[in-house]
């Protein structure tokens, strides 16, 4: 028999997967399977890959095409 897992590698919640890779996330990474899926998801909120999408509305001082006041 094998010995008891780490509660820190112990799965997560029931049927929860990591985003990365689709395995099954482990309480010490979660919402990841691994530091290496975390890592992974950490470099593509650096790049940019991921962006929370926003609506602004355009400065209606400067209208599109043209610079600004005072440049």
């Amino acid at each position: 028999m094998s010995a008891p897992l780490p509660e820190s590698h112990k799965p997560g919640a029931k049927g929860e997967t990591c985003p990365i890779c689709k395995k099954v996330s482990v309480a010490r990474f979660r919402p990841f399977c691994s530091e290496r899926c975390a890592d992974l998801d950490l470099g593509r909120w650096l790049k940019g890959s991921y962006a929370v999408p926003t609506e602004e509305p355009p400065d209606e001082e400067d209208p599109p095409g043209q610079l600004p006041h005072g440049v």
